[in-house]
């Protein structure tokens, strides 16, 4: 190969690189509460939105672990209630039945591992019981 050919697949490669996207980051991540105000009791619903913020998309089949709900927004962390996953239809939307035990701020706390992205996404999502 001549060199003048060699700098040309150079900068055609080097270009190419430039154009492809990035790479998703745990940061492209939205979590929303589909509701802030729920239930204070047992079988108290709580829903959480995942949105991909570049695309604006909600985002599914993320597998959600290590979740802990407690009452760190009202300086409660050491309050903390039971809660299961439920099965959800909507897209992007991933719900949990908890026992609310007393009114006022809790903070869901997620751990997610979101299809194509490789690291861990992290979130805290908080609702106010009344």
């Amino acid at each position: 190969m001549t060199s003048t050919v060699r700098a040309l697949a150079l900068i055609a490669s080097l270009a190419a690189a430039a154009a492809a996207p990035a790479g998703a980051a745990p940061g492209d991540y939205s979590f929303e509460p589909v509701t802030v105000d729920v239930r204070n009791g047992p079988g108290s619903e709580l829903a959480v939105r995942i949105v991909h913020k570049p695309t604006g998309r909600p985002v599914e089949g993320a597998v959600l672990f290590r979740t802990r709900l407690d009452m760190s927004p009202d300086s409660m962390v050491e309050m903390t209630a039971k809660h299961v996953a439920e099965p959800s239809t909507e897209p992007g939307v991933y719900r949990f039945r908890a026992d609310l035990t007393m009114e006022g701020g809790w903070a869901l706390k997620l751990m997610a591992k979101v299809p194509g992205e490789h690291e861990t996404v992290r979130a805290t999502v908080i609702f106010r019981a009344k």
